[in-house]
Parts: C-alpha cells; sequence; structure tokens
C-alpha cells in the first residue's frame, strides 16, 4: 500500500457496494454510475491499497482477506464520516441539541437534568434503541451520545461501564413456575428461548432450545412471551416500565447481570459530550434506583404482576 496517497471515500463506497451486492452491474445500478466506470474505480483502489480485493471468475465475485478485512473495517469509517457531516451541519444551523440514546428501562433524566445545569442552551433530546442498531446509530450520527447495554460491537466507539442489574426471567401467566417467589436456571432447563439476538448472548450459562423467533425490542419479547412460544429475559428495569395482561416475571438470581453502559463514537470529541458523560456518570446510581421503584411488586398474584 501506497502510505502517501489518501484513502478516497467515494471509491470505499464503491468497494463496499460491490462487497454487499457481490456483482459488479447490480452495485453499478445502485450507485447510479456505468459500470466500467465502477470497475476502473474498484482496480485503482486495489492499486491504492496494492491488495487485490475480490477474486472475479465465471462463477462470480468473492471477497479476498484482504476485501474482508476492509469491509470490516469502512463500515465504522463511512459512518464516522456521515457522523462528521451531520454535526457540522447541525452547528451550521445554530443548532445546540444533544441527542442521546437509551435501551428500554433505562432513565436518561437525571443525567439530562444535571448536563443542563451546565448547559442551559442545549436540548437534550431523547431515542429509544434498540440493540441490533446501537452502535449503528452511534456510528452515524444519528444519536450523540448512548445508554447501552451489553454485548454491543465496541469497533469505533468509547465504552463507559455505568453500573449493573439484576435481571428477570420472563413468562406466560399460565407458566408452570409462573406463581414462584424466585427461579434457578436449572428450572429452566429445556425451555424454547424467545431472544432478540445470537443465541450465544443469552445470559445463562444452561444454553436454552432456540424457539425460532428472533425478535426486536421489548414489545415484541413480551408479545411472543404471551402467546407460549418461549420464555425470555429481561433486565429487571425493563419489567419495570414494560407490562403485559399475559406476561410475568420472576427473579432469577443467579442469572448473570445485566451490564449498563454509555458509548459515544470514538471520533466524535466534544466538550459537551464529554459533560453528558459525566454528568452520566455522577447519576448513574440514581438511573440504577429508577429500576426499584416500590411499584415493581414480584409478589401477589399472576394478574398483578403482569399489570
Amino acid at each position: 500500500m501506497n502510505l502517501n496517497s489518501d484513502l478516497d471515500l467515494r471509491k470505499l463506497r464503491y468497494f463496499v457496494a460491490v462487497a454487499d451486492q457481490l456483482h459488479f452491474g447490480r452495485a453499478a445500478e445502485e450507485l447510479h454510475i456505468a459500470q466500467p466506470v465502477l470497475s476502473r474505480q474498484i482496480r485503482a483502489l486495489e492499486q491504492d491499497l496494492g491488495a487485490a480485493l475480490f477474486t472475479r471468475d465465471r462463477h462470480g465475485v468473492e471477497l479476498t482477506e484482504a476485501g474482508r478485512q476492509l469491509l470490516a473495517d469502512a463500515g465504522p469509517l463511512l459512518a464516522s464520516t456521515h457522523a462528521l457531516r451531520r454535526r457540522v451541519s447541525a452547528a451550521a444551523g445554530g443548532k445546540r441539541r444533544l441527542m442521546v440514546g437509551f435501551r428500554a428501562g433505562i432513565a436518561v433524566t437525571p443525567a439530562a437534568r444535571a448536563f443542563e445545569e451546565r448547559h442551559p442552551g442545549v436540548i437534550v433530546d431523547v431515542q429509544r434503541i434498540e440493540g441490533d442498531d446501537q452502535a449503528a446509530m452511534l456510528l452515524d450520527g444519528r444519536i450523540d451520545v448512548g445508554y447501552v447495554r451489553l454485548p454491543i460491537d465496541e469497533s469505533g466507539l468509547r465504552i463507559t461501564p455505568l453500573y449493573t442489574e439484576p435481571r428477570v426471567a420472563v413468562l406466560p401467566a399460565g407458566h408452570r413456575l409462573a406463581g414462584k417467589e424466585e427461579i434457578t436456571e436449572a428450572d429452566l432447563a429445556g425451555e424454547p428461548l424467545v431472544w432478540h439476538g445470537d443465541p450465544s448472548t443469552q445470559p445463562t450459562e444452561r444454553p436454552l432450545r432456540n424457539a425460532g423467533y428472533p425478535v426486536r425490542g421489548v414489545d415484541e419479547t413480551l408479545e411472543h412471551v404471551a402467546a407460549g412460544r418461549g420464555i425470555s429475559f429481561l433486565a429487571r428495569s425493563a419489567s419495570v416500565f414494560y407490562s403485559h395482561p399475559d406476561v410475568v416475571y420472576v427473579p432469577i438470581p443467579t442469572l448473570a447481570p445485566d451490564q449498563v453502559c454509555l458509548a459515544v463514537s470514538a471520533s466524535h470529541t466534544s466538550p459537551v459530550v464529554d459533560d453528558f458523560v459525566t454528568a452520566a456518570r455522577s447519576t448513574a446510581e440514581i438511573t440504577a434506583e429508577c429500576g426499584n421503584y416500590e411499584m415493581w411488586q414480584l409478589g401477589g398474584d399472576a394478574a398483578t404482576r403482569g399489570a
């Protein structure tokens, strides 16, 4: 690779389009350019990098090892440049606004109040995020700061651990364990699991049977559990903020706790963002306590606990 040459972001975007499609013709249509032009740009990028990025034969187009590495690194880089444009446009428009993302059950208000005391001229906006887009939204600038739950792809991010919180089992109201004061992981052996991500990320050390219903967010999880398609797990605070008449929450003390962190794009350096991180750290204990409202009662009948 010629270390004196700058990486052309346009060529990089062209590369990602071909890598996604594994077809030069379809990628050219997506980019609204002629296929020969796209082929020349990819050859020029390979020349710049000193490495072949694709193998091309009568069977089709495939990424080389170098191509796979570039694809892994290209996403955060392109997202970072997109975020930069967003922030520059906002600054040029005179906007003083901080967009804070948060996962279900996490209260942003304590940190927002502490932050606004120091920055009364900055509006704190909030947006709920889901596990599968929490990293992407930080990298492409849709949010400036995110209250995230692990696991998360930390590439291109700065992660600040805040606190942990217990998890609860999410069971259908008529489940054999619904009336228990608490349960163990062993009690759930053989149960189908409704999970929002890779089954390997489930918190129990006893892998459960995948129910085959990929879900996105707490609402979908509760609907699938209520329908009897499987059981699930939630952070305790999420169980405070979300209820369903056909679902109950039961403590499971042996389960690995949920880790709540604050995440910022590594390329997003700003005194305002740093001050929000400071506010979030100073109010982490208060934020954690928001999951311990007296209204949250695990005792009583199933209807009360689900309501």
